[in-house]
């Protein structure tokens, strides 16, 4: 805990320290709290450093625009396409309060309700799949409620935790919905076998059926929708998830950012609590906040033992794939938002219809493009550019050692998945394609997570070192945006107060209320302004 009222805590090099800096270091700096990464996670720990107005800070990133795993790229062409599938909805008020702050304008926001389907066997299924069991073909309804039967006898006399999310799918759904859609759709988003994968993360992200009511739906041919906390959404109009980002970091001042080549790291001096950055530039800190991959954190600091450590975390890679087509959106795509495929004939696990987010995702209708290909690969018969409309598919694809890909043919492969499953003709006109690999994409779950993290992260708390965010704390279960932002918050929170990390510790009790405790603007703030607002009344 830092006390500011007593003390002032930037350090004072010693006097090695300083005969060292002075023969390799463009610019010395010394900050109360330094931020590095400014994703979510980043840009949540400066927005409340900014908002305390108490501890001097620096948030740093060596990308020159702010978002992290959270940003946007546009194609050459005008397409949009995110860093995977983001869509906004919150469990708490101070992350509403800031992106609206950001975003304050009607105008800037679509709100959407969730239309997400599972292909299966040549039909849309409802999601979630499991308590939708009546749209299946009979045969696979009967197997689906013969192991929700088993698995509901099981579960009265279970008197054991399930050891791993396999054991959980079996005595939660059975085996018929095992088979047909959790084992292999989740084999294709975590690229590791779910009995490899412990079932602590689960929390709000996977629905448990209840068999009454699917058995009542089978009867009545009824399906169920509007589970889960994302069943309405919003998404910016303009710009992207990234958007979001980029319009936060501007409402921070400028002075307390270094972005691009100057915000980049190069060493992490634990013991003399000093960063180093590519220019050469030093960071002396008295606490730190880190948001990138824990195990890069790690490597940065040369600690041989935090680097062992770390081995014991994995993490799959995601390919992010766009295609943008010429046309009108076809009825058979509507008006969905994100579609799951646990079936072999493509290799994308989920689809999303991202011109349907926003019109500005995608290129104005009198645009002119050039079709590249047709769906099925063929060369066009005319390269002469013609105008729109424009629609356009995001797709996602894991990676791993367990689940190799073929890079140089996964564009190719992944057209013809969408052929496959109907989701284009293959003589659709593609105007613009898009293929981006990220090596960090999903924090793994994994049986032996816990007993690395517990360890790791007060391993370098200890050192004033306080590892947040989708892959500095590496919990999947708080690793939405509302979720990283507010472990960004909570850390400076616990820095300088000792407040206790809701988000980071207790995952279950946030994602199961309403969290809003904190505001941008809290009680004081509000009383100060009104106080200063009377007095210039009064001067008035």
């Amino acid at each position: 805990m830092l006390n500011y009222a007593r003390q002032t805590l930037k350090r004072v090099p010693s006097f090695q320290e300083l005969l060292g800096a002075m023969g390799s270091a463009k610019e010395e700096i010394s900050v109360d709290v330094l931020v590095i990464g400014a994703g979510p996670t980043g840009l949540g720990a400066a927005k409340r450093l900014h908002q305390i107005n108490g501890p001097s800070w620096l948030i740093v990133d060596s990308n020159e625009t702010p978002g992290g795993l959270a940003s946007t790229d546009t194609t050459p062409e005008g397409f949009l396409y995110d860093v995977g599938g983001h869509v906004i909805f919150s469990h708490y008020q101070y992350f509403d309060d800031c992106i609206n702050e950001a975003l304050p304008n009607e105008d800037d926001w679509y709100t959407h309700q969730r239309i997400s389907y599972v292909r299966y066997k040549g039909l849309w299924v409802p999601y979630p799949y499991q308590n939708n069991v009546s749209m299946l073909p009979k045969e696979d309804q009967a197997a689906a409620i013969d192991g929700m039967i088993d698995a509901a006898l099981e579960a009265r006399v279970a008197n054991t935790k399930p050891a791993d999310f396999d054991e959980h799918i079996l005595r939660t759904m059975g085996e018929g919905i095992a088979n047909q859609f959790m084992r292999p759709y989740n084999y294709k988003v975590w690229a590791v076998p779910p009995k490899k994968m412990q079932c602590a993360w689960l929390g709000e992200r996977v629905a448990t059926p209840d068999v009454k009511k699917v058995v009542n739906n089978i009867i009545h041919n009824k399906t169920a929708g509007g589970w889960g906390p994302n069943a309405t959404f919003r998404f910016p109009a303009r710009d992207g998830t990234g958007g979001i980002w980029v319009a936060v970091a501007k409402t921070l001042p400028d002075s307390k950012k270094r972005f691009g080549e100057h915000g980049t790291v190069t060493k992490v001096d634990a013991d003399a609590k000093r960063v180093t950055f590519k220019d050469g530039t030093v960071v002396n800190y008295n606490k730190l906040v880190n948001t990138m991959a824990v195990d890069a954190l790690v490597e940065h600091m040369g600690d041989k033992e935090l680097i062992d450590l770390s081995k014991g975390l994995y993490y799959s890679s995601t390919h992010v794939i766009g295609v943008g087509i010429r046309g009108e959106r076809p009825e058979r795509i509507g008006d969905k938002c994100w579609l799951y495929f646990p079936e072999d004939n493509c290799p994308f696990y989920r689809a999303t219809i991202f011109s349907n987010y926003s019109p500005f995702n995608q290129p104005e209708k009198n645009v002119k493009l050039a079709t590249q290909q047709l769906g099925n690969g063929s060369k066009p018969g005319s390269s002469e550019p013609k105008e729109g409309p424009y629609w356009s598919i995001m797709l996602e694809v894991s990676e791993s050692s367990m689940k190799p890909v073929d890079h140089k043919n996964l564009l190719k492969d992944s057209i013809q998945g969408l052929i496959n499953t109907e989701m284009i003709k293959p003589g659709d006109e593609i105007v613009s394609t898009y293929h981006r690999r990220f090596d960090h994409g999903y924090p793994t779950p994994s049986l032996e997570r816990e007993g690395v993290l517990t360890k790791l992260l007060p391993a370098l708390q200890d050192r004033d070192i306080w590892s947040r965010g989708r892959f500095g704390s590496w919990r999947y279960e708080v690793g939405n945006q509302d979720h990283s932002f507010m472990l960004g918050v909570e850390a400076v929170d616990s820095i300088v107060n000792g407040a206790v990390e809701l988000t980071l510790n207790y995952p279950d009790f946030v994602n199961g209320r309403r969290n809003g405790e904190r505001r941008l603007q809290d009680g004081a703030q509000l009383f100060a302004a009104k106080k200063v607002g009377q007095q210039v009344d009064t001067e008035l």
